[in-house]
């Protein structure tokens, strides 16, 4: 009698009865399948996520945007009459009024005093686009032994932003020079005696 060897292979795969071995695939293809869920899940998170984070961004820049004031004011002649009464001259002039700022605005009053000058808007209000250029009359008062000095008068604007606040800005305007020097050393002169 001839005696059979018979050897296992410990390596070879496939010796798992036939029912078992399709739990196992079943089991690998669940966890197959969640996993791809998961990773679509978190890609379609990070688009949305950026996607928000980009429009929370614009959103904040646009808000920042339209609160910020800047103007240059320059002193133009609007005289249309005036009065000289011991040394203090009161005329009409205007503000030219330059928006350098990202949003338009709306000046709602001007306002300056110091000594000797004394400037007050006539109450409209004016909206002023941005880079566009706006006139406000304004009331002058100012003395003639007093009111042209060198440092600029710092003039105070009521400014409404496209938020719809109201916010103070100062702006320094020089009245040696300007047309309002112009107009009040004019009346200032005492009339020539022939």
């Amino acid at each position: 009698m001839a005696a059979e060897h018979v050897v296992i292979d410990l390596d070879e795969n496939g010796h798992e009865p036939a029912e078992r071995s399709g739990i196992t695939q079943a089991i690998v293809a669940n966890r197959r399948k969640v996993l791809l869920q998961l990773v679509a899940a978190f890609v379609i998170g990070v688009v949305l996520g950026g996607f928000g984070v980009g429009e929370l961004r614009d959103s904040r820049a646009q808000r920042e945007r339209s609160t910020v004031v800047s103007l240059v004011a320059l002193p133009e002649s609007g005289y249309s009459g005036g009065s000289n009464s011991r040394g203090t001259v009161q005329l009409n002039g205007q503000l030219t009024l330059v928006n350098t700022g990202p949003a338009p605005i709306t000046i709602r009053a001007v306002r300056a005093e110091r000594p000797g000058v004394q400037v007050r808007g006539m109450g409209q209000a004016r909206l002023v686009r941005p880079g566009g250029t706006g006139q406000i009359l304004v009331d002058l008062q100012l003395e003639c032994s007093t009111a042209f000095q060198p440092e600029p008068l710092s003039v105070r604007f009521s400014v409404e932003t496209e938020d719809k606040r109201l916010r103070e800005v100062r702006y320094p305007v020089a009245l040696v020079g300007s047309a309002w020097q112009e107009d009040a050393l004019s009346m200032c002169e005492p009339p020539l005696d022939s």
